[in-house]
């Protein structure tokens, strides 16, 4: 499934961001740090009025994580997700809620299955914004809350996006901690993986 043809979602505009960090302070990183952020931009119907029910939007999140994880394994290659972390940008005439109602449970779950499993719950950090928003979505350890080398965070610029009557919604990956981490903690060779913290 596409991210152009998700039932139940109208999606206006679609940014795939990654970026590859080969060394830090003189320190060449073994693998390098590769960082993807996928956005989806999507119509707001609850724009501009209040909706008890988001139900709508909670069922569709499903697919749009199925198909978001997709674009994010593609843009990692040859690399595999190791940390992720979520987002939304709500447009100032829509309600955080209606965001959040796009990245719960569901999109989470679809998520996790699509970049091959995580036991840790999922990062996360939404607001209202207008286009042009910066977001800074945290990261990670997908399988460990507690391995502190993976505690980071993606930016990401949103030209054009949200407009009032639209939700921007971000999923960012790693496939790695920070490079030149020293700062101790549980070492992501040693998670036991069985609580998702560690």
């Amino acid at each position: 499934m596409t991210l152009s043809s998700l039932p139940g979602l109208s999606i206006r505009r679609q940014f795939v961001f990654a970026e590859t960090t080969f060394a830090e302070m003189g320190q060449a990183g073994e693998p390098p740090l590769r960082k993807v952020a996928v956005v989806a931009v999507i119509a707001n119907p609850y724009a501009g009025r209040y909706e008890a029910d988001l139900g709508a939007f909670v069922a569709a999140s499903a697919a749009l994580g199925e198909a978001m994880a997709a674009e994010a394994v593609a843009a990692m290659a040859p690399f595999a997700v190791e940390s992720y972390g979520k987002g939304a940008v709500i447009g100032l005439t829509g309600e955080q809620d209606h965001g959040i109602a796009l990245i719960t449970t569901p999109f989470g779950d679809a998520l996790r299955r699509g970049v091959g499993g995580g036991r840790a719950w999922i990062s996360s950090f939404s607001k209202r914004a207008a286009p042009g928003a910066v977001i800074d979505v945290p990261l990670a350890h997908k399988d460990a809350l507690y391995v502190r080398s993976h505690y980071d965070g993606v930016t990401v610029h949103l030209p054009d996006a949200p407009l009032p009557d639209e939700v921007a919604i971000i999923a960012a990956f790693a496939n790695r901690g920070r490079l030149n981490h020293r700062l101790g903690g549980l070492d992501a060779a040693s998670i036991g993986g069985e609580d998702g913290l560690t």
